[in-house]
């Protein structure tokens, strides 16, 4: 796993005791020595002051740091602010989304798509940062066809993406099929596979249903069989989802990145799972 790209992901806390349990969350996580930690960064800008604090927290530890960086609701002259608070806190790394529309929004400010994001990035800072930008194996919830989210996908590398890192998903053909249809059309970028721990079937549903990833049949029955019984929802989770991360490194991921929700438990289980 150490030759791999395994990185993990926070979301910025709403409040002082929120911030208490994430740096206990992330002195935990950072034994495990991933890459870098992503901080997710709200829609409209809700939490750019969040993402950026964590953000300069981890860095003060010593760890690499990736603030998201939505372009939804964005001007030109407010993303170079940010980018600009980006390397002046010592940001090398980017993941750089488009974002989702907040309720009342009613245009999207300058920027329409992620690779206009990624293109104003590159023209502003050059080669300084890192950047990540989001794949969808099993298709954007938003897209029209598989073929025009692919197409999406590949403006983003054209604009000078470095690497992606995909939306979770539970069907590891279906992230082996994306990425041999973007070798096909010539993208050659490291594309990391997102992992989601399963902890919580009715929050997994909900997440599911909003960002187009499919449950198993059979997965969503197992764990709506458990109930309440969240011991053995944890236990199966965790069988389900080492079993799909080993398949996914053995056949040629280039890495795993895990959407912790702010829990340590979950993503430190997997690893010791993948290590042995």
């Amino acid at each position: 796993m150490a030759t791999h790209n395994f990185s993990i992901e926070f979301f910025p806390p709403k409040t002082p005791e929120g911030a208490e349990k994430l740096r206990a969350t992330r002195a935990r996580l950072s034994e495990l020595q991933p890459k870098y930690f992503s901080v997710t960064f709200g829609a409209g800008g809700t939490t750019q002051q969040g993402t950026l604090d964590t953000v300069r927290e981890i860095l003060a530890a010593g760890e690499q740091a990736a603030p998201h960086l939505s372009c939804v609701g964005g001007s030109r002259a407010s993303i170079r602010a940010v980018l600009g608070e980006f390397q002046a806190a010592g940001v090398n790394r980017i993941v750089a989304l488009r974002g989702d529309l907040p309720s009342g929004y009613g245009a999207s400010g300058e920027f329409r798509y992620a690779s206009e994001l990624v293109e104003f990035i590159r023209a502003e800072t050059g080669d300084h940062f890192h950047i990540e930008v989001a794949a969808y194996p099993e298709v954007h919830p938003q897209a029209r066809s598989p073929q025009d989210d692919l197409q999406a996908f590949a403006r983003k590398v054209q604009a000078g993406a470095d690497a992606a890192i995909t939306q979770y998903f539970y069907n590891a053909d279906a992230y082996f099929q994306f990425v041999e249809q973007a070798q096909k059309i010539g993208i050659n970028v490291p594309i990391v596979a997102g992992i989601m721990p399963i902890t919580n079937y009715t929050q997994l549903m909900r997440f599911s249903d909003m960002c187009g990833a499919e449950i198993p049949r059979w997965v969503r029955l197992k764990l709506a069989s458990f109930g309440d019984d969240s011991a053995s929802i944890k236990a199966f989770g965790l069988d389900v989802v080492t079993s799909l991360c080993e398949r996914l490194l053995e056949g040629g991921a280039p890495g795993l990145h895990f959407y912790s929700m702010n829990q340590a438990a979950p993503t430190t289980a997997l690893w010791q799972r993948l290590v042995k």
